[in-house]
């Protein structure tokens, strides 16, 4: 019980919040991918949500390996020091809805899946479910299929889930923040209506196929870059998405670009996507030089003599992410992912004081 009232005390005291949510009805929200052992190494009681990534199809089902369901067990007893913490259940992720376009084509199938979805939450005693379907109606993952259709099916598929959640489970997606995708993937006031958020994937912005440098995570479009968190937000807004239903997303990890030439620091230049860098590493890496684009809020960072460039989100950059959030009334941020930011200091210490203590360091 002690527990329990310190708990709700911090919340009370250090982030300004009433029970049982944020004060000013924001969310942050963490995906957690992988083992959860160490999860209470982190400060999760400023968190709102943790949507644990990733349950995957098994046939028309919903279905949670071992692994993962002990992952879910650990997320799920957080609740108890802290009821007002919601746990997610994600599907997909990149790479992980093969066989989405196919089995969500069909009313019988999706009805499974809802059916599915409510006896795991109902097991696990969490909150929602997030589908992560990377993409509807548009490539995604190599030899993953898609169709036109799926614009339609997804609706239906959100649609259907809420049917059989009903109002008190909620119901979450993740939509890429691409022009293309957000104009033919979705049916942004039929979704929005039954959904309860949509996760704009505002990171990721250039991908492993772009022949220029780019910021990969930008707050504001600048230069040559038109995509970015507040280009996606504008659309949603002017197709009348209520902005209390939008959050903008953090990544918590770099990309990096090699064979970049010595001009403009390596921004919006030529290069090849080699790899995915962790925010621990690139801290240790030598001879780079770190910059900050002032027109999109973001960092980047540049070694001259090896021609790399890297792209990725950190404290400054989160922390106007989570302003911008405040500044607009969005639903709030999430971030990918809590197991790749430090137990303290990191990405979710700089939203906590950003989205709810209104500081910027």
């Amino acid at each position: 019980m002690f527990s329990l009232l310190l708990s709700f005390a911090t919340r009370i005291v250090l982030g300004g919040c009433i029970l049982f949510g944020p004060c000013n009805g924001q969310t942050l929200i963490a995906y957690a991918n992988g083992a959860t052992r160490d999860i209470r190494r982190y400060p999760v009681s400023q968190l709102t949500h943790i949507v644990y990534a990733f349950g995957h199809l098994r046939g028309n089902r919903l279905a949670i390996g071992h692994y993962d369901s002990a992952a879910i067990r650990r997320l799920a007893r957080l609740k108890q020091n802290d009821p007002s913490l919601k746990v997610i259940l994600s599907l997909g992720g990149w790479g992980g809805c093969r066989t989405c376009s196919e089995i969500f084509s069909n009313p019988t199938n999706r009805q499974a899946f809802t059916q599915s979805v409510v006896s795991l939450l109902d097991f696990f005693d969490v909150d929602g479910v997030d589908i992560d379907w990377e993409w509807p109606a548009g490539p995604g993952f190599p030899g993953h299929g898609w169709s036109p259709a799926d614009r339609g099916n997804f609706t239906a598929l959100i649609e259907t889930l809420r049917r059989g959640l009903g109002t008190h489970k909620e119901i979450s997606f993740l939509a890429a923040a691409f022009a293309p995708y957000l104009q033919q993937s979705y049916d942004w006031p039929r979704l929005m209506a039954a959904a309860t958020r949509v996760h704009l994937m505002t990171y990721d912005l250039i991908g492993s196929r772009s022949p220029i440098t780019a910021h990969h995570a930008a707050l504001f479009s600048g230069g040559p870059q038109v995509e970015s968190a507040d280009h996606a937000v504008r659309y949603l807004d002017s197709l009348g998405v209520p902005r209390g239903k939008i959050a903008i997303g953090v990544a918590v990890y770099a990309r990096e670009f090699v064979d970049v030439p010595d001009t403009a620091h390596g921004l919006f230049q030529p290069g090849r996507f080699k790899r995915f860098r962790t925010l621990d590493v690139i801290k240790k890496m030598r001879g780079y030089k770190e910059y900050w684009d002032d027109r999109s809020q973001a960092p980047y960072r540049y070694n001259a003599e090896s021609k790399i460039f890297l792209t990725y989100d950190d404290n400054r950059s989160a922390a106007a992410k989570a302003s911008y959030v405040r500044q607009h009334g969005l639903n709030g941020v999430f971030f990918w992912q809590l197991l790749l930011d430090k137990p303290r200091g990191g990405i979710l210490d700089t939203l906590y004081k950003a989205l709810f203590l209104n500081t910027n360091r």
